[in-house]
């Protein structure tokens, strides 16, 4: 950078240029604004300049050596009254681009929740990728950003934009997957798909601030765990894995854990019985007796329950006897409710299996009721019969009554 004569204390600047020190500046205003018509003005082939006088753009230069005359910057005559001709001065600032710079930066949304229509819940999701920008329109880039800065930088850049970029793209994660019915179980197959859907609405964002937007990609979407909602979802999803993985079900375990507690206080009693045979207890004397001891108190519960028209069997789990006869289940599958009147699962379609005892739903390859330990097969596991009223097996021609009911036999 070279001075020319001084006009009062202001020397005239002769010689303008810019030599980036850093990868990551986007813009750089020229420290001196005493400039005249013999200025030269020298851009490099990754620059554009942008002179700036009293509010409006003088001139823009691309790569080359340039004198500012009044011959390329004829709005000088009407700001400055400067004629042709001669080495007249004018003060004007000067602003170098960086066209060829792109950033490349990370961005990370923070949690946001969704409606999984897997779960039919609202969990908490976060994600994160990467992004691009250049500048396109260097005029439009400094009128719109850069303001009384001294310099752009690509902090200043992240620093500026990351909250507007974060909203606009957890509003169209959400779109996407609403829209798509995708829920978080299967959002990872999507992604290439929901990134070309953010990109084009993000690309016309940065356009309107002189930008070009060079890529735009999403890298996870996922549960967030920083949440106590979302570490109760996540240990959720986990033991509903375990389930599929093992083939029980919800009721199957929450039976398990009764039969633990009830163990652990020295006492069994018609859930510890529930619980031995959902875990294939039906073995041995001490579950013969407990068989049998049921039985019994679901006889009574039938005789008790028999007058109000219900099928053979079937003991109601909800009001007393007079009472409306419609109730709910919890599903076999998802472990939501549903009336026993919907042959459906409404969360899940699981067909509903009931009881022939209780109407508890259960899975195709159950063989016991979840809840009673009915046998749900017409056959027993030896090749026996079953009783119609309870499904206890017995061996035909040698048992007339049944020895858990007490059913008399055909």
């Amino acid at each position: 950078m070279a001075f020319g004569k001084q006009s009062g204390k202001q020397p005239i600047i002769d010689f303008v240029d810019w030599t980036p020190q850093s990868n990551d500046i986007f813009a750089y205003r020229f420290p001196e604004t005493n400039l005249s018509t013999y200025t030269q003005l020298v851009v490099r082939e990754s620059q554009e300049a942008v002179l700036f006088s009293k509010g409006q753009v003088m001139g823009k230069f691309g790569a080359g050596k340039h004198t500012l005359s009044t011959e390329n910057l004829p709005v000088l005559r009407s700001l400055f009254g400067i004629p042709f001709g001669g080495k007249n001065p004018f003060t004007a600032e000067v602003w170098f681009v960086n066209r060829t710079v792109s950033l490349d930066a990370e961005w990370q949304t923070d949690g946001m929740k969704i409606l999984d229509p897997d779960y039919g819940q609202s969990i908490p999701i976060y994600a994160k990728g990467r992004y691009g920008v250049r500048v396109a329109d260097a005029e439009r880039f400094l009128i719109k950003l850069v303001g009384t800065l001294n310099s752009f930088t690509a902090g200043d850049l992240k620093k500026h934009f990351m909250g507007e970029l974060v909203m606009k793209t957890k509003s169209a994660i959400a779109s996407f997957m609403t829209a798509n019915n995708v829920g978080i179980n299967y959002i990872s197959t999507h992604i290439d798909d929901l990134s070309q859907f953010i990109r084009q609405p993000l690309g016309e964002f940065w356009e309107d601030y002189g930008f070009t937007l060079e890529g735009f990609y999403i890298t996870t979407v996922d549960l967030d765990t920083s949440t106590e909602l979302g570490r109760q979802i996540e240990k959720a999803m986990a033991s509903r894995s375990a389930q599929g993985i093992a083939g029980y079900t919800w009721q199957q375990q929450q039976m398990a854990e009764t039969a633990k507690t009830a163990a652990a206080h020295g006492s069994m009693g018609i859930p510890g019985f529930m619980a031995m045979s959902m875990m294939g207890g039906n073995g041995g004397m001490g579950a013969s007796m407990m068989q049998t001891n049921y039985g019994s108190m679901q006889s009574q519960q039938q005789a008790q329950y028999g007058q109000q028209g219900f099928q053979p069997g079937y003991v109601p789990n909800g009001p007393a006897a007079g009472g409306p006869r419609v109730r709910e289940v919890f599903c076999a599958q998802c472990g939501k409710k549903h009336s026993v009147e919907q042959a459906f699962c409404p969360s899940c379609g699981k067909r509903y299996i009931p009881c022939p005892a209780c109407g508890a739903d259960n899975t195709e390859k159950s063989k016991r009721c979840v809840k009673c330990g009915t046998h749900l097969t017409q056959e027993s596991d030896t090749g026996a019969d079953v009783c119609p009223q309870c499904g206890a097996p017995y061996t035909p021609g040698k048992t007339k009554f049944c020895p858990s009911c007490g059913k008399k036999l055909g």
